[in-house]
C-alpha cells in the first residue's frame, strides 16, 4: 500500500487494477473496522485492512463490472463510498464500480489554447438542452464552435440530490451526475469536444459539501468548527487530521484532469476555503496540478472565483502568492450592469459610473482597497502587475442571472442595443471573456435556482434563504419555488429563438466580435490609453494590436454622443459599428474612413465603435 504515514499511492475509491484486481481505499480513522458489502448475485461482505494513518484498504480479484457496493463502519452503519465514481440511484443508495480506463480516447494530439486566447461558455447540463444531458449537449458542440468559443465551461456535475439542482450542493466530488449520463458520458463529451477543437473546463467546490447525503463525516474529521461558511460546514483545511482531507480534495482535481482530460478547474467561492497553515491548499493544489501537467506533457489551469479581490491568489510564488493562472473578476460585471440598467441595489451600490468601468480596464478589478458602500468597509488590494490575461469578465454568469429574484437574463432587463454593447465591452476586453449560455443571441428564458431535494426540513430552508438573500436588493413579490419541477423547466433554453431575428443577428454579431478579437489578439498586456466622461457618458480606450493602432469608443447614453478623434499620421477606418443596419441598430451608417486630423463622428446612443489605424507602415 505505500507508506501507511501518507495513505500509499492507491487511488481513493474503487479502481481496477492493470491486473484486472479491484482496489478499495477509503480513510476512516475514527473506525475500528471497514467491510465492502458488494451487492448483487455474488453477494458478500469483504473486511478491509487497516493502517495507522487511518486507511482501509482491499483488493478483490472477482468483481464483476458495474458491481454495486457499501462500506460497512464499525459491523454496523453502511453508507456509499466517499470517493464514488457513479452513484446510478443517488446519493443515499449504493455506489457502482466503474472502469474508466476502458474508454478509448482519440485525443492524444489535442493542445488545449492558452488562457489569454480563450473564450469561455459557461453552460448547465440539465437546461442546456431540452433531454437535460451530457448526451445531448454534446450533439451541440459543433454550434458552439461556429460561434468561435474556445472553452466549453460546465457548471458542477458531482453527484447532487435528486435531478434537478445547479450543481452546488454535491456530495460525491468523484462521481458525475446520474442524471447527466454518468461518468462515460463526461468522457464521451469531452472527447467529442476536443475532436471540435474545444477545451472543457469544469465548475468543482472545494468550500463545502450539500447538505443531503453527506456522509463524509461518518468517515473522519472532513469539516471544521472552526470557521463559517455560508453554505455549510467549512473544509477541514488546517486543522488536526486535515492532511488526508487535503489529499482527498487534491486527488479529485487531478482526478478530472487525468480521467475525463478535462483542460481546466473553476475553483468555486475560494473565499470559502479557510486554511491559515504555512502552505495553502490552494498553493499546494496549483503545485500538484503544475507536476500532473509536465507528466501529461500538456497545459491543466486553475481559474479561482473570488468577491475578495485579493491579488495573493495571482501573485507569482515568490512575492507570497499562490501563482493561480486566473480568476474571476466580479467588479467588471457589476460595472457594465449598472450603466446598463441603472441597478444600484445590493452591491450595485458602489458601481454606476463610466469611472468604474475604465478602473476595471486598467487593473482588473476596481476595488483596490478604497471605501465600499455596500461592504461599509476598505475593500480589496491592488492587483497592479497582474497580466489581463489572468482575469476572466462577464456581463453575465450563472450567478448574476440566476441569484435575482426572477432569473432575469440582461437580454429581458436592457434593449437589443445595450445588448450588443455589452458584447463589445466584453469580448473586446483584454482579458478573458466567458459567456454564459443563451447570451449570444438573447435567448429570454431566465435561469432560476432550481433543486430537487428529499428533505422537507431543507426544503423549506432553502426556500426562507432565498427569500432572505433577495430582501437587501429590494426585489419585492412572489419568488419562484426552488423545488418546484416548473421553476427547472422554465430555464430551459429555446435554441431555436436564433433562427430569426433579432436573435439571429445577435449571435452573428457575437460570432463577428470573437473572430475580431481572434485576428486582432485583444487578449494582452499592451498599453491603454482610457478616456471616462460621464457626462456624456463615454469611454474611449485606444491600444495597439496585430500590427495596428485601435480605437474603441462606447457611447453609454441613450442619446448620441460627437465625438472628436485624436490627431494622427494616417486616416481610421471604421471596423466595428454596433448601430449598423445590418445589425438590425438606428444609428444609420458610420463613415468607412475618418480623417487623422481630429475628425468630428457622431455615435449613436447605447453604441460602440472600433476604429483602427494601420502602423505597419509607421
Amino acid at each position: 500500500m505505500g507508506d501507511t504515514n501518507t495513505g500509499s499511492r492507491v487511488a481513493l475509491g474503487a479502481h481496477r487494477r492493470e491486473d484486472g484486481q479491484w482496489e478499495f481505499l477509503v480513510w476512516a480513522p475514527r473506525r475500528k473496522s471497514v467491510s465492502v458489502h458488494l451487492l448483487g448475485a455474488n453477494e458478500r461482505v469483504v473486511p478491509m485492512a487497516r493502517n495507522e494513518a487511518g486507511y482501509h484498504h482491499a483488493v478483490l480479484n472477482d468483481l464483476d463490472h458495474h458491481s454495486r457496493y457499501l462500506y460497512r463502519l464499525d459491523d454496523s452503519q453502511e453508507f456509499p463510498d466517499p470517493a464514488s465514481r457513479f452513484q446510478p440511484d443517488g446519493v443515499h443508495k449504493p455506489s457502482e464500480a466503474v472502469d474508466l480506463e476502458e474508454f478509448a480516447w482519440t485525443d492524444s494530439n489535442w493542445t488545449p489554447p492558452k488562457l489569454a486566447d480563450s473564450v469561455f461558455y459557461e453552460l448547465h447540463v440539465g437546461t442546456f438542452s431540452e433531454q437535460g444531458s451530457l448526451d445531448a449537449a454534446r450533439a451541440q458542440l459543433a454550434q458552439l464552435a461556429e460561434l468561435g468559443v474556445t472553452t466549453v465551461e460546465l457548471m458542477p456535475l458531482a453527484q447532487f440530490p435528486g435531478g434537478r439542482n445547479w450543481g452546488y450542493d454535491g456530495v460525491y466530488p468523484f462521481a458525475v451526475q446520474n442524471t447527466y449520463g454518468g461518468p462515460l458520458a463526461l468522457q464521451r463529451f469531452v472527447n467529442a469536444a476536443h475532436s471540435a477543437g474545444l477545451a472543457v473546463a469544469l465548475d468543482v467546490v472545494y468550500n463545502h459539501l450539500g447538505p443531503e447525503g453527506n456522509y463524509l463525516g461518518q468517515f473522519g474529521p472532513y469539516f471544521s468548527d472552526r470557521y463559517r461558511t455560508p453554505w455549510g460546514e467549512a473544509i477541514n483545511f488546517d486543522g488536526a487530521d486535515s492532511d488526508p482531507v487535503r489529499r482527498y480534495f487534491i486527488e479529485n482535481a487531478l482526478f478530472w484532469f487525468e480521467q475525463f482530460h478535462i483542460d481546466v478547474l473553476r475553483l468555486d467561492a475560494i473565499h470559502g476555503i479557510f486554511d491559515f497553515g504555512a502552505y495553502h491548499i490552494l498553493a499546494e493544489l496549483e503545485d500538484r496540478v503544475e507536476l500532473a501537467a509536465k507528466r501529461a506533457g500538456r497545459d491543466f489551469s486553475l481559474i479561482a472565483e473570488s468577491d475578495l479581490n485579493d491579488a495573493r491568489f495571482l501573485q507569482p510564488r515568490e512575492r507570497g502568492g499562490y501563482a493561480l493562472p486566473a480568476q474571476w473578476s466580479d467588479d467588471f460585471h457589476h460595472s457594465v450592469h449598472t450603466l446598463l440598467t441603472r441597478e444600484s441595489q445590493g452591491y450595485y451600490a458602489d458601481f454606476g459610473s463610466v469611472g468604474h468601468l475604465a478602473g476595471v480596464l486598467h487593473d482588473g478589478w476596481y476595488y483596490r482597497g478604497q471605501y465600499s458602500k455596500f461592504r461599509r468597509r476598505q475593500h480589496g488590494n491592488s492587483p497592479r502587475g497582474i497580466p489581463r490575461s489572468h482575469f476572466v469578465v462577464f456581463s453575465q454568469n450563472h450567478d448574476q442571472v440566476g441569484n435575482r429574484a426572477r432569473g432575469d437574463r440582461l437580454s429581458t432587463l436592457v434593449d437589443f442595443e445595450a445588448q450588443k454593447l455589452a458584447a463589445g465591452l466584453t469580448l473586446l476586453s483584454p482579458f478573458v471573456p466567458l459567456l454564459f449560455m443563451g447570451e449570444e443571441y438573447g435567448e429570454s428564458a431566465p435561469f432560476l435556482y432550481f433543486t430537487s431535494h428529499g428533505d422537507r426540513d431543507l426544503i423549506e430552508a432553502v426556500r426562507r434563504g432565498r427569500r432572505a438573500e433577495f430582501a437587501e436588493f429590494g426585489w419585492a413579490g412572489e419568488v419562484p419555488d426552488p423545488q418546484d419541477e416548473k421553476t427547472f423547466t422554465a430555464s430551459k433554453l429555446h435554441p431555436h429563438l436564433r433562427e430569426a431575428d433579432p436573435h439571429r443577428s445577435l449571435w452573428n454579431f457575437y460570432r463577428e466580435l470573437i473572430q475580431f478579437r481572434r485576428v486582432n489578439h485583444l487578449a494582452g498586456d499592451a498599453e491603454l490609453e482610457i478616456t471616462a466622461s460621464e457626462a456624456p457618458a463615454l469611454l474611449t480606450v485606444g491600444r495597439s494590436a496585430a500590427g495596428r493602432r485601435l480605437l474603441m469608443i462606447f457611447n453609454f447614453s441613450d442619446g448620441d454622443a460627437e465625438v472628436r478623434l485624436p490627431e494622427s499620421g494616417e486616416n481610421w477606418t471604421m471596423e466595428i459599428y454596433s448601430a449598423e443596419r445590418r445589425w438590425l441598430g438606428a444609428g444609420g451608417d458610420f463613415p468607412r474612413v475618418l480623417l487623422a486630423a481630429g475628425s468630428l463622428a457622431r455615435l449613436a446612443g447605447k453604441s460602440f465603435v472600433v476604429l483602427c489605424q494601420d502602423t505597419k507602415r509607421s
